[in-house]
This record gives C-alpha cells, sequence and structure tokens, in this order.
C-alpha cells in the first residue's frame, strides 16, 4: 500500500513507474507480458518489497504495532511510511508535492489502458481523493486506514492503527528517516543493474 515510495522509487522513469505502481495485481511470471522497462518496474517493485519486509528496522517498526493487527501489521507501517515520505517530501524532491502527484495522475491516466483492471478502479479513487498528497495529513491517512479496514470487511481492524500512530508518532518518523535512506540507495542501484541488462 506503499505507493508513493514505489512511485517515488521510481526515479520518474516514465514505465519503470507504471511497472512498481501495477506490479501487486501481476503475480508470478505473467509481467514477461509487458515490455521491457515495465517488466524492470515490476521487478524493482518486487525487490523492494523483499528490501521493505525483511529489514531490521521495519521489524522494529511492526513490534511497536498492537498485536491484534497480526500479518496486516506490514501494510500498516506501509502506509505510515508513506505518511512520513508525504510529510518530509521536501526533504527527497524539489518539486512541491501536489505538483510531483498530478505528473504522476497524468502518466498514469495517459496509460490507464494496460493497466490491470483492478489497478485502474485504484487508480480512479486514488485521484478522485487524491490519496498520495492525503497521505501528508494524519486525517488522510485516517481515511485510508478505515478505507483499508473496511476492504477487509472489519477483520484488519486497521481503523484502529491510527491511535498506534499517533501515539508512536516520533518513534515511526525515526524509523522511517534512516530506513528510507537505505531505501533509496537501494532502489538506485537496483534500477540500474536492471537498465543494464
Amino acid at each position: 500500500m506503499n505507493f508513493l515510495a514505489h512511485i517515488y522509487l521510481s526515479n520518474n522513469i516514465e514505465n519503470i513507474l507504471i511497472g512498481n505502481y501495477i506490479a501487486d495485481a501481476i503475480k508470478g511470471n505473467k509481467y514477461l507480458n509487458y515490455p521491457l522497462e515495465i517488466q524492470q518496474g515490476i521487478i524493482l517493485h518486487r525487490a523492494i518489497d523483499y528490501f521493505t519486509d525483511n529489514h531490521s528496522i521495519t521489524k522494529k517498526s511492526k513490534r511497536r504495532l498492537h498485536a491484534q493487527y497480526g500479518h496486516y501489521k506490514g501494510v500498516i507501517i506501509d502506509i505510515f511510511y508513506d505518511h512520513f515520505l508525504a510529510k518530509n517530501w521536501n526533504n527527497y524532491s524539489t518539486i512541491p508535492l501536489e505538483k510531483y502527484v498530478d505528473n504522476v495522475y497524468s502518466v498514469l491516466e495517459k496509460n490507464r489502458t494496460i493497466l490491470p483492471e483492478k489497478i485502474q478502479k485504484i487508480l480512479t479513487s486514488m485521484i478522485k481523493y487524491n490519496w498520495l498528497v492525503n497521505y501528508a495529513s494524519l486525517e488522510g491517512i485516517e481515511q485510508v486506514l478505515i478505507g483499508m479496514n473496511n476492504k477487509s470487511k472489519g477483520i484488519s481492524k486497521m481503523n484502529l492503527a491510527i491511535e498506534d500512530l499517533k501515539i508512536n508518532y516520533t518513534k515511526f518518523e525515526n524509523d522511517f528517516l534512516p530506513f528510507f535512506k537505505e531505501l533509496i540507495e537501494f532502489s538506485n542501484t537496483k534500477t540500474t543493474i536492471l537498465q543494464a541488462l
């Protein structure tokens, strides 16, 4: 669910961004049905997820969450980290978040026909409710968590996680900042390797 991070880590390469954005809907080797750079974006997305899931800092973040979230802890941390990326956006880009996001929406809309149907529906909601900009506020993150809980038919209890974020806000932000620095370096290296193949 960390859409903003995946998009940002695509290094403004349009087809890699598209692949990175659609990757969760592409299972197994079906990525081979796409043009090369989109394949690279899908592979990059999977590498980012693996790096994130296995990193000691994200594991520490997950331990800060209430046990009730079970295997949804990883999704919650992804959402929290997107909040801190949006909140601290000026540390990562000279382009204002609103302008950057408008350009992303434009790229994705222009390529809508190649997006899987499931992703097209997500894109419609993402643009309508301006998720990527609204990640910067606690109210925006709360709405995302409520939406995710509704999607799980109330099983995830993710709507309650806004309280976890508020209670340990500084600790989560202090987890995010060094982690994301490492993730940027990892993603840049991985992108360079993929493009050299």
